[in-house]
């Protein structure tokens, strides 16, 4: 049986928890299998699985696909769908309904929202639903426009009160958890200690209750990752071999041999 947002809540200070992205059905069965707690349908399937340059062109029809093709897949990690660029915010009937639609017609069991002040009130009105909410400070993509790059965030007195203080409101909101993404360890340990929810860092140190990374990066497949982030494999060159292997060999006729074929007895005289 899968785990609900309350056994993953009930982890703060019991052990790491593990969340990592997916945006297919092939990679969440690895992962799931693999024993990762939670699956994140990230918005940063845009850069990563969809072309694009930002997270900000994702929609909430690329969202919800991938996060059903996740859900099929997933027997045992708790799946959450981020909500992309706008598909929040703009009216509070709107983002019900687009929140309610990654759990119907996803599958997902929470919604994830990058956070500020005006999230609060959205927050709890979806929990108040039965919309479970992963909150999301620090470095928030969405904002890549307002913050003029994905620079790290609470660097000063100022800013660290106040991701400090919104993490306490999105608590109080109803929140289960909290991503805290590239943000000073001490910010982070200091959140930590103070929050009973869980708080789960990228970039933010190893005081976090748990960790999140994004997928391509964890396995090797992308040109770039970003400096907090670590490689654990290289699946990028080992595609890069397999399929030069494939080239070759259909080039040389090496490939279909024989035993890939299947002849049928009484076919020769067709023509």
């Amino acid at each position: 049986m899968s785990p609900t947002v309350a056994d993953v809540r009930a982890l703060a200070g019991e052990r790491p928890i593990t969340m990592l992205t997916a945006y297919d059905a092939p990679t969440a069965r690895i992962a799931d299998e693999a024993g990762i707690d939670v699956l994140l349908v990230g918005d940063s399937m845009g850069n990563t699985a969809l072309g694009y340059e930002d997270t900000l062109s994702v929609t909430l029809d690329e969202v919800l696909s991938r996060t059903a093709a996740v859900s099929r897949a997933t027997e045992e990690a708790l799946v959450v769908a981020d909500m992309p660029f706008l598909s929040f915010g703009v009216s509070e009937e709107r983002s019900i309904d687009n929140a309610g639609r990654l759990l119907t017609e996803g599958g997902a069991s929470a919604v994830k929202l990058e956070c500020g002040s005006h999230t609060l009130a959205l927050t709890e009105r979806l929990v108040d639903l039965g919309i479970p909410v992963m909150a999301h400070l620090g470095l928030t993509p969405q904002r890549v426009n307002q913050l003029g790059g994905y620079g790290r965030q609470g660097t000063s007195q100022e800013a660290a009160e106040r991701i400090a203080d919104l993490a306490h409101e999105h608590e109080e909101a109803g929140a289960f958890s909290l991503v805290l993404e590239h943000v000073p360890a001490n910010l982070a340990a200091a959140v930590t200690g103070e929050l009973s929810i869980p708080t789960i860092g990228i970039g933010a140190g190893p005081d976090c209750d748990g960790q999140v990374l994004v997928v391509n990066d964890v396995i090797g497949l992308g040109e770039w990752s970003p400096p907090f982030s670590k490689r654990f494999g290289d699946v990028g060159d080992e595609m890069e071999r397999a399929i030069a292997a494939y080239c070759e060999a259909v080039a040389s006729g090496e490939f279909p041999a024989p035993e890939h074929g299947h002849v049928e007895e009484g076919l020769d005289e067709l023509y």
